[in-house]
């Protein structure tokens, strides 16, 4: 199946679900799945719903309500916290479970109290390939269902009908909640998603690209894009992120040497 063919399922897909609310991030993957639903559903069919909570960072709020004002899609904000669950806050390698259960089961409520059939949510074909414990919380929702992995699309397939589109999220780099970056059996406090939100708005200051500030308790370990290593290793910037992220309560501060990946928190799991 071509990448036109997946599209077209997609959008035939929704349609016959006959109301959807998506679950909206603002990332590529969520703003795709909006637009698409956009297209195939009456206005009064298809909502965006952000949930926000402490795990989200303040700037990727303020992002949802631009991007979804750009799609002309009704857009409504939730309040929600997973620092009210106890599994989630331990910290153990379900953590992603417990987070997408309360989330999911916040927004499913929520559809169904105003008539929604379904509740769609993000993932793509190439996240069945990484640890993704969350997955496994959705698979288990009657009304939550994942369009874009139904249909097999990729997200370098995503991103590039999100540019045909005119979507400003189409090489908008990958994000993830803050709970990300704490280290398994680090306990998940407001304060801590504090510390590693305002760590990375500093240090997205002096390069661009992926940043991911990952909190190790006393220790802040840096990532970003490995072109950008050197200019963080410069000894007049290293010593500004430094005092900055003592500042915010890190005893040290360091950067990985091998940069930026994608679930580098995993590499201390034994997943299989």
């Amino acid at each position: 199946m071509n990448v036109q063919e997946k599209v077209n399922k997609l959008i035939a897909m929704i349609q016959d679900m006959g109301s959807v609310v998506v679950a909206f991030s603002g990332g590529v993957d969520s703003t795709f799945l909006a637009a698409a639903a956009k297209q195939a559903l009456y206005d009064d069919r298809a909502i965006a719903l952000t949930a926000c909570s402490e795990t989200l960072p303040e700037s990727e709020r303020r992002e949802t309500e631009r991007i979804a004002a750009k799609l002309a899609i009704r857009h409504v904000l939730v309040d929600i916290s997973e620092l009210d669950n106890a599994d989630f806050v331990q910290n153990d390698k379900r953590r992603c479970y417990y987070c997408k259960k309360e989330r999911f089961t916040a927004i499913a409520k929520w559809a169904k109290e105003r008539g929604f059939h379904w509740v769609l949510e993000g993932s793509n074909a190439d996240d069945v390939a990484d640890y993704r414990p969350g997955m496994q919380a959705v698979a288990e929702m009657a009304t939550v269902r994942s369009p874009l992995l139904e249909c097999g699309l990729t997200k370098e397939e995503i991103r590039l009908i999100s540019q045909e589109w005119g979507l400003p999220t189409w090489r908008k780099p990958s994000a993830a909640c803050l709970s990300s970056r704490i280290v398994y059996g680090l306990p998940v406090t407001a304060e801590r998603l504090r510390q590693v939100e305002l760590a990375e708005e500093y240090v997205k200051t002096i390069c661009s690209g992926q940043v991911r500030v990952r909190h190790h308790g006393d220790l802040a370990r840096i990532e970003v894009a490995p072109e950008d290593i050197p200019l963080l290793v410069r000894p007049d910037k290293a010593a500004a992120i430094s005092q900055e992220l003592k500042k915010l309560g890190f005893t040290f501060v360091t950067v990985d040497l091998e940069g930026y990946r994608t679930g580098s928190m995993n590499a201390v799991l034994e997943t299989k």
